[in-house]
């Protein structure tokens, strides 16, 4: 059901494609755990050019700890306002970035990452924490890579 070889469309055809199987991934589970991990294991796949990609969840302590994720091991707290996670989190909006190591306070997990995006998962105005994809490649992420994303967390946002 997840092959790589199934993304030979254009980018649009492809994105609406990987929504389509989040949507069948999430079908009928409610386990926020299973449902976060199943869906960073996914986008892994989906998305070429990446090094990390997963999940910080906010705690009771109002930081951002680390969730499911696909990549090397990585911080495991992040405060509001630190980083790029923290920073989209308290802004409650999506952050991308072209070049990390120009990013004021940017905190590196991997050495090798360059560019970012950060996507919050807000549910009924409450922050339930952010979806962070780094890549080695500086300006790996658009315009199209934003709404698309955003999109997907939607589709997420609504089965957690």
């Amino acid at each position: 059901m997840f092959n790589v070889e199934m993304y030979k469309g254009s980018r649009q055809e492809n994105y609406e494609l990987v929504k389509k199987q989040l949507q069948a991934l999430l079908h009928g589970e409610n386990n926020q755990i299973a449902n976060l991990s199943n869906t960073s294991a996914l986008l892994n796949q989906f998305l070429d050019r990446i090094n990390w990609v997963g999940f910080y969840l906010m705690d009771e302590n109002n930081e951002l700890v680390l969730g499911p994720f696909q990549g090397l091991p990585a911080c495991i707290r992040i405060p509001l306002g630190k980083g790029v996670c923290g920073t989209s989190a308290k802004k409650m909006e999506t952050i991308r970035v072209e070049d990390v190591h120009q990013f004021p306070g940017h905190i590196a997990c991997d050495a090798a990452s360059n560019s970012e995006i950060v996507i919050p998962l807000i549910k009924n105005g409450k922050l339930l924490g952010v979806l962070d994809i780094d890549s080695p490649e500086k300006n790996r992420f658009d315009e199209l890579d934003q709404q698309q994303l955003e999109e997907f967390t939607a589709i997420l946002v609504n089965h957690l």
